[in-house]
């Protein structure tokens, strides 16, 4: 059995060529590999000893050769193929392991220039990777460290690799390719090339955009039992974001599930436990229905769910903090769907042990700790149309103090200030239109989804009459401007005193002027948050 090893990751790769060695399977490399390989004593040809020519133009040309591609494409099974090898002295490649130039890697770097994308550009490896996986009844490929012990596992057992595993590689083998072809063709159609010009400017998206997911799971259904679904994952997930979720216990996750508990998890992120304390977000049908943020996980999850008791029955529960007994204690009082955290404490867990059905995820903060989620958002949103996606920058924007326009005579105190905030953080995920009633940094109501801004207003002020809730004082942020004073007006009857929405209307200045004759103070935050 002969394996020809030519790595650009060399992670694994000399104790996985000695285990090769120790089996009697004759290796053959290229360049550094070959060299690595030789300078820990392992009996290694060289590719150039094989094909007659010297690796050739700095590399470029080293594996293209019929001395290669014959030994990985040639069918055992059919004499022909065998009679043309023997004709021409070529010898069967039974195992290959290639992984390829750092091309991603590379484009990722600041700095990265045509240049250094151009060069990092694999050409031999992709081709030898197809021809062994278009010959995968008789080739075994290998594109990655991750599948060494497999491999091995398999040929020590039976001194050759089953069907089911050699197909298995093959898939992994193309689906590679076609993420290595997919980032390349990404990366160079973001380019503004011109002639002269040594460093093109990137499009803010490509030519061509292509996905790279890998599945995670099949759903039982999707939003309804009559359709089927399945859970992907980007390629590259970024760190504490919900698909790195390590379920700890409860049911499958359905669809429905999937998406409330992202909703949830994104709105959670956007409070920073160290400042601003534990927050806990409870969403329903993907609106936030109880939002808060208070000393401890129990203070914050008592407040949020005062917001709306009824709709946080069967909601989504995420905190930004460990989840300690306490709250436990107090979370599992309701029935819950889902309960996400960054750590949940031993006595936690065994609250809800009794409770089979509720599903636990455990999502780690990502390596820089909770001020380090910003690297956990998704750059790009896509939305499918027909025949068709939309593509846009995320809604990353945040708000600061030094952002506030005040707009009306009367100034917002620092009470007020903060409310406004918290406020206008929570609209940012509450879909269109919404209005958002705040106060002592927890939702006192929350209208969502209306066609009418009017209509969210009136149910907002009917959401918090239900819960009991007194709007007298409240900070309420719209997220898009008011085209009439209609609105503000059935706010400030309700109990509003400060108001923020981005303005831009108009009828601004009749706005300002309904405020200013109300005596309440209002902000222009200059962003608006449609979310759809």
């Amino acid at each position: 059995m002969n394996a020809l090893l030519s790595v650009s990751d060399k992670t694994g790769i000399v104790e996985f060529a000695q285990a090769l060695h120790a089996l009697g399977i004759k290796l053959i490399s290229t360049g550094g590999t070959a060299k690595l390989l030789a300078d820990q004593g392992l009996p290694v040809t060289e590719v150039a000893e094989v094909t007659g020519f010297p690796e050739m133009l700095d590399g470029r040309v080293k594996t293209l050769h019929p001395k290669v591609h014959g030994g990985l494409l040639a069918r055992r099974d059919l004499p022909e193929h065998m009679a043309a090898l023997k004709a021409y002295a070529i010898d069967t490649i039974d195992l290959l392991v290639v992984n390829l130039y750092p091309f991603e890697a590379t484009v990722a770097k600041p700095g990265c220039t045509l240049e250094d994308a151009i060069e990092n550009i694999d050409i031999g490896g992709p081709a030898m990777v197809r021809s062994a996986a278009k010959n995968w009844k008789d080739v075994g490929v290998i594109t990655d460290a991750s599948q060494y012990p497999q491999v091995l596992a398999e040929l020590k057992a039976g001194g050759q690799l089953t069907l089911t595993t050699k197909f298995a590689l093959s898939v992994a083998a193309f689906n590679r390719i076609s993420q290595y072809d997919g980032a390349i063709s990404d990366y160079l159609s973001s380019l503004n090339f011109e002639e002269g010009n040594s460093t093109p400017s990137r499009q803010a998206f490509p030519g061509q955009s292509n996905g790279r997911f890998v599945k995670l799971q099949d759903l039982r259904y999707g939003e309804n039992p009559h359709q089927s679904a399945a859970f992907y994952r980007d390629l590259y997930p970024a760190p504490g974001s919900l698909v790195t979720a390590q379920q700890l216990q409860g049911k499958e996750l359905s669809y429905n599930n999937i998406a409330d508990a992202d909703a949830a998890w994104e709105c959670v992120k956007s409070f920073d436990a160290a400042k601003d304390g534990a927050a806990c977000v409870i969403v329903k049908h993907a609106n936030p229905c109880g939002v808060a943020v208070g000393a401890d996980a129990l203070q914050a999850y008592s407040k949020a769910f005062q917001t709306d008791s009824t709709s946080a029955f069967g909601g989504i529960i995420a905190f930004n903090c460990p989840l300690d007994e306490q709250a436990a204690l107090q979370v599992s009082k309701q029935f819950v769907e889902v309960l996400m955290a960054p750590d949940f404490s031993p006595e936690a867990l065994a609250v809800f042990k009794s409770k089979v059905n509720v599903r636990i995820l455990k999502i780690a903060l990502p390596p820089g700790g909770a001020t380090d989620w910003d690297n956990g958002r998704n750059a790009v949103d896509v939305k499918r149309v027909g025949s068709g996606i939309l593509l846009q920058s995320a809604d990353n924007h945040e708000l600061t103090l030094a952002d506030l326009k005040v707009v009306t005579k009367l100034q917002p105190t620092p009470e007020q200030l903060q409310d406004l905030l918290f406020a206008w953080k929570i609209a940012k995920y509450v879909k269109s239109n919404a209005i958002v009633f705040c106060k002592g940094g927890m939702t006192m109501g929350v209208g969502a989804g209306q066609m009418s801004r009017l209509d969210s207003a009136r149910i907002a002020s009917i959401k918090a009459q239900a819960a009991g809730l007194s709007l007298s004082g409240t900070a309420v942020a719209s997220d898009a401007f008011f085209p009439f004073r209609d609105t503000l007006d059935v706010l400030i009857d309700s109990g509003a005193t400060s108001v923020i929405h981005p303005g831009g209307s108009m009828r601004d200045q009749e706005v300002i002027d309904a405020a200013d004759e109300r005596g309440i103070t209002m902000v222009f935050s200059g962003v608006r948050h449609f979310r759809h």
